[in-house]
């Protein structure tokens, strides 16, 4: 599947983008329950089953409701025995069905059938029947979900992309999605810091050559997040002037236009699944002043890129995760002014989202640790359960290579049979001999080529390429 613009459709049909900003009304406390996050892009999702997510520590479970043709999100707990709903399945009549004893739900999280019940029985009409709804909304291509106050849904905005809200066919969009092993603000922190990029993503998106002064400016600040501008811009002020844009609690976007390239967006969703644990959104929306950029990125496989964009991530997946613990040990949020030795204007947009976190008391876990550092490098660069079984676009891709790789390694077996039935047909040549050689050449490379792609839906580079040896002359 191509990549294309209409992943930035904005649909508002479930909710108005709302009257007032996210956090609540209190001017010195950010309420971290009041906002929308997005958890799914749309395309990703299965409307035959549910699907289970984690928001902010909390079991929740994502289905479509024929009935209302809408996403519908309730807490994944059902109220008899407290079994995952997302375990169940969307029965004949649409709703959602309990695994355990086949009590189903509405979408907004009635109870209409009880089955082991008599007759007449009742049961189901109690409030004690009934599972927590929660209000849900698509935009530019993803589900949002509201884990406040449901009252307070309708009014708070849904935080969106602004420059992409009036999306035009100008526009092409690469996205991705992961679920990462380090907190939600760490993600957003780590984004943030544009200073880092020629270092750790040497040899893939950077280069340790355009490493230069980097003076930010914060421009305005406040609850809701901050602006900033870079003046002079990346890679030594070739690409132009960067706009940095933070809307709290979880969306920060880069902007960048140039004359050569056109304008690019560098856009960031954090969404925190629970403590060191978080789900990114990444969508990099170009307006290219050539066609030809256009084209290539329009025709390139979904799934293929998501490859190339794990790669990145994983540049620095490793790091963040232990960083991240040693500022817990060093008293955490609160304490990160004398944790971190902060000297240079680089690390503007890092004190300021720091103050902000700790200004509005907007820690997504106040007083929880994060769990032990147990596990492997291997498991810290995992793709499958971190990407490639929610993502559509991978899932479908990879089960097409593993049946190809399947066919050609049946179809090598069974022509590798048949060559001493072939011999007394007839007579050998060194021609014949060359062909079925290089035949089974071509074969056996493309099975190992293909194998080898197979594994990069499973696990990513253990060395990032700037740890590479370098070439001579370089």
């Amino acid at each position: 599947m191509s990549q294309t613009s209409l992943l930035l459709t904005t649909d508002t049909s479930d909710v108005s983008l709302g009257v007032i900003p996210a956090g609540g009304n209190q001017t010195n406390r950010f309420d971290i329950l009041e906002a929308w996050y997005p958890v799914h892009y749309v395309q990703d999702l299965d409307k035959s089953v549910p699907t289970k997510f984690t928001l902010l520590g909390r079991d929740i479970v994502i289905w479509w409701d024929k009935s209302s043709e809408s996403w519908s999100v309730l807490e994944d707990k059902c109220p008899h025995r407290l079994a995952p709903l997302s375990e169940g399945r969307i029965n004949e009549a649409g709703l959602l069905e309990c695994p355990y004893h086949g009590w189903t739900f509405t979408n907004s999280g009635e109870c209409q059938v009880i089955p082991q019940q008599v007759a007449g029985g009742q049961a189901e009409s109690s409030k004690r029947a009934c599972v927590k709804s929660l209000a849900t909304s698509v935009h530019q291509g993803l589900l949002f979900v509201y884990p406040g106050k449901a009252e307070n849904a309708l009014m708070t905005k849904v935080p969106l992309v602004e420059p992409l809200v009036d999306i035009s066919d100008d526009w092409v969009c690469i996205d991705t999605f992961r679920d990462l092993p380090y907190d939600a603000l760490t993600l957003l922190e780590n984004v943030l810091d544009a200073s880092h990029v020629p270092f750790t993503h040497h040899r893939s998106v950077g280069n340790r050559a355009n490493a230069a002064p980097v003076e930010l400016e914060v421009v305005e600040s406040g609850k809701h997040g901050f602006t900033g501008k870079w003046e002079e811009g990346p890679r030594k002020g070739t690409l132009g002037r960067q706009d940095t844009n933070f809307i709290a609690p979880n969306l920060m976007w880069h902007d960048i236009t140039s004359k050569q390239f056109g304008r690019t967006l560098t856009v960031v969703y954090a969404t925190p699944i629970r403590k060191g644990e978080c789900r990114l959104f990444a969508r990099f929306p170009f307006k290219f002043t050539s066609p030809f950029p256009k084209l290539a990125f329009k025709i390139t496989p979904r799934w293929y890129s998501h490859i190339g964009q794990n790669s990145v991530l994983e540049d620095d997946q490793i790091f963040l995760h232990f960083q991240e613990r040693y500022l817990q040990g060093l008293g955490g949020s609160e304490n990160y002014a004398k944790a971190f030795y902060l000297p240079t204007t680089a690390d503007r947009f890092i004190i300021e989202l720091r103050r902000w976190v700790n200004e509005y008391a907007a820690e997504p876990f106040p007083g929880e640790a994060l769990p032990p550092t147990s596990k492997t490098r291997e498991q810290l660069m995992e793709r499958y359960h971190s990407h490639t079984e929610k993502c559509a676009s991978c899932r479908q891709a990879l089960a097409r290579i593993k049946k190809i790789r399947t066919g050609i390694g049946f179809f090598g077996a069974m022509t590798w049979a048949l060559i001493p039935l072939v011999n007394t047909l007839m007579p050998a040549s060194t021609t014949n001999i060359a062909i079925t050689s290089l035949g089974f050449l071509v074969l056996g490379f493309t099975w190992f080529q293909l194998g080898k792609l197979e594994r990069k839906f499973y696990e990513g580079r253990l060395v990032p390429p700037r740890n590479l040896a370098e070439k001579r002359g370089k």
